[in-house]
Order: structure tokens, then C-alpha cells, then sequence
């Protein structure tokens, strides 16, 4: 088993939500994380029929025993009803509950009880370099994805098409989040191949045959069910005309190599570049999140053409991407337009495939991917 960076409450003090895409191990590290709690697995068919049926038998349940026991409730989603039994035991029997699921698009879209504040918000992303330590491979994790069980297979493309038609099934049908599920299908190819990239709604519409509103409530579904994320661009105290429109990243590479129909990803190409500036943002993301520093994650762009990847915060950090092992000059154009344009910004790095660390005479950090993320998770780019 991974060792996981997420923090959750130990011992419970707290209720909580714990989120995440499927199969990125929440179930395993709740029950490794509390091996006493009283488990509830809405998976079960009995288990389902029974709470959808009579939601008010958990707090039966519950309050027919003589102590106060930790509660798992894993895939919540499913019945949202119990979501007003677990806030009365809360607040009338003190008890503590992690509640797990892969979304809560349902839960908000029945206006079902997010529980006022009183559960704490939790999400598991897929495998971060620090948690992988010596096992770490650049090329695997660019191939294979982040999700545990892509990982670890020597030929995981069967595994993840399971994964993307489980999604399909059981995540939009099921749910009933669309109307129209090959066009959200093909919606998902049409994604894949512009990750990373500014979103165009009109193309992209124009392509799946449906409206533009149409596909922003498609990518409001992707970020919702926690398959994608938005990166807005930085717009604070420009001196020149920047870029206004977001770009969208999957949470997962693998998914998109997929629905991509790539091939093995190899260095010095130029989706290897595209596959690197995702896993980026996706360790980014995760650092942001588990040790609770919460960063807007951002990118800059100027009408020009000039670029930065990711801004951290209000400029603390600006970082670009480059799949390159000879950084040159051309590579280290945005970072330069960047400080003209926002000369407060603290330290400018650019990550890249060379083997050695080193700094321009302008101060821009030139790293190596691995010594990036180390540097990352020690606390030495962004405490």
C-alpha cells in the first residue's frame, strides 16, 4: 500500500467528506486510516435497498448502541437521503462520520443536506510522486496515469477502457447527469485531445453536434464528478493585453493517452510535453490541497503569444513547462516577458528533462523534473 500525503483527522475529532475520481484508493485508506469504525457500503445491493428504502434506519441503528463509534459511509452519493440522519446524529448523538464518494453532483443537484458546514471537505487524487518515493518513474506515470490500479499493471490500456466505460455507466448514465451519452462520449474524446489547451466551446460543440451551453454544463459534469479541473488565467495588474478564456486538465493522463489514442509516450516528443505539463499541474494541485496551503493555481498569457504555465498564488511562483534536456533561450521566453509584465514575481522555474539543476544569469531556475517534485514536497518552492 501507498503511503498517502492526504492528512485526515486522526483520532476523528471531526466529521468529513472524503471525494475523489474512482479507484484513486479511498476506500483502502479510510479502512487502514480507521480499522474499528462501523462500515457502511452503499455498494451492496442490500445495503442500498435497505437505507434507500427506510433512510431513517440509521438513525435507529446508530442510537441503539451503548458507545459512540466512528462511521464510514462509502459511495453517499447513492442515498442522498441519509445526509439528514447523519447531521440529526451529529448534532444530537455527537457522533463522527466520513462520508465517501466519487461526486457530489447528485447530492447538490437534489439539494440534498451538505451537512451546514458541520463536515469538513476532503479530496484523494491519484498517485503523487511523493507517495510513490523510490518506486517514482517519470516515463510510467506519463503513460500509465496516476489512478493505483493503472500504475502498478505492465499493460494497463484494458484496465483504464474498464475505467472509462464504468465512468460512462455507472458515474453519468446511472446518475442520470446527461440525456444525450454518446454525445457526452464523444464530448470526452474531443477533451482529450485539447488537455492543457484553452477551451474553445464553440469548436468543441461544433464537433459533438450539441450546443455551447450544452458543453459547459459537460465540463461542469467533468469537474464536478472530480474527472477534470479548470485553470483560469492570471488577470491581476497586467501592463499589456493578457489572455481571459481557462484551459482544462484531466485528472488522470492515462485517461487522456487513452481517449487520445495515443501510443507510448516517448521524451522529446511533443505529446510527451503535453503529458509532463499535466502531471505537473496534477502534483501542483495535490501539494495545494494535503498539506492545506490551498494556492490558486493559475496561468499567464499574453495576446502576444508569450506564456508562463503556472502561476502560484499572486506571483510567488511562476513555473513553465518544458519537455527538453537542452534548455536554450527560446525556452525561457515567457518566464522573461512574464517579469515585464509582473516584475513582483518572487521565483521563476522552469521544469524540464535535463539531469543537472541550474540557475540563468537571470535568475531563473532551471530543474529537473525529479528534483522538482522533490524539492515540491520538502517545502523548498512553496511552503
Amino acid at each position: 500500500m501507498y503511503h498517502r500525503q492526504i492528512k485526515l483527522p486522526l483520532p476523528p475529532e471531526d466529521s468529513f467528506f472524503l471525494w475523489g475520481p474512482r479507484q484513486t484508493g479511498k476506500s483502502t485508506l479510510l479502512k487502514n486510516t480507521y480499522p474499528d469504525a462501523i462500515w457502511i457500503d452503499l455498494l451492496k445491493a442490500d445495503e442500498f435497498r435497505r437505507y434507500t428504502q427506510h433512510p431513517e434506519r440509521l438513525r435507529e441503528e446508530l442510537s441503539a448502541l451503548t458507545d459512540r463509534p466512528f462511521i464510514v459511509i462509502d459511495e453517499i452519493q447513492k442515498v442522498p437521503a441519509l445526509l439528514d440522519e447523519v447531521h440529526w446524529l451529529i448534532e444530537n448523538q455527537q457522533l463522527h462520520f466520513a462520508l465517501c464518494g466519487s461526486s457530489a453532483r447528485k447530492v447538490k443537484r437534489g439539494h440534498a443536506n451538505l451537512l451546514g458546514g458541520r463536515a469538513i471537505r476532503y479530496e484523494l487524487q491519484g498517485l503523487v510522486s511523493a507517495e510513490l518515493g523510490e518506486n517514482f518513474d517519470l516515463n510510467r506515470i506519463l503513460n500509465h496515469g496516476y489512478l493505483p490500479s493503472h500504475y502498478d499493471k505492465s499493460k494497463p490500456n484494458r484496465h483504464i477502457q474498464a475505467y472509462v466505460s464504468e465512468y460512462l455507466k455507472e458515474e453519468i448514465a446511472a446518475e442520470g447527469l446527461v440525456r444525450n451519452l454518446p454525445a457526452f462520449a464523444h464530448f470526452l474524446d474531443a477533451v482529450a485531445l485539447t488537455d492543457c489547451e484553452i477551451v474553445n466551446y464553440a469548436n468543441i460543440a461544433s464537433d459533438c453536434g450539441v450546443s455551447n451551453n450544452t458543453v459547459k454544463e459537460y465540463f461542469q459534469i467533468l469537474q464536478d464528478t472530480l474527472l477534470g479541473s479548470i485553470l483560469n488565467a492570471y488577470k491581476k495588474r497586467p501592463k499589456r493585453k493578457v489572455s481571459q478564456t481557462p484551459k482544462f486538465y484531466f485528472n488522470d493522463i492515462g485517461i487522456v493517452n487513452f481517449l487520445a489514442k495515443r501510443k507510448t509516450l516517448q521524451p522529446g516528443s511533443e505529446l510527451y510535453g503535453k503529458a509532463l505539463e499535466n502531471w505537473v499541474f496534477h502534483e501542483l494541485k495535490c501539494h495545494s490541497q494535503y498539506r492545506e496551503i490551498f494556492y490558486e493555481l493559475s496561468y499567464w498569457r499574453l495576446s502576444t503569444g508569450a506564456e508562463v504555465d503556472f502561476i502560484v498564488g499572486d506571483m510567488e511562483v511562476a513555473i513553465e513547462v518544458k519537455a527538453s534536456s537542452n534548455i536554450k533561450n527560446v525556452h525561457l521566453k515567457g518566464l522573461r516577458e512574464l517579469i515585464k509584465d509582473q516584475p513582483q514575481v518572487k521565483q521563476r522555474i522552469i521544469v524540464c528533462l535535463e539531469t543537472l539543476e541550474r540557475i540563468t544569469e537571470d535568475n531563473i531556475h532551471i530543474m529537473p523534473a525529479t528534483v522538482f517534485c522533490q524539492k515540491l514536497w520538502d517545502g523548498k518552492i512553496h511552503r
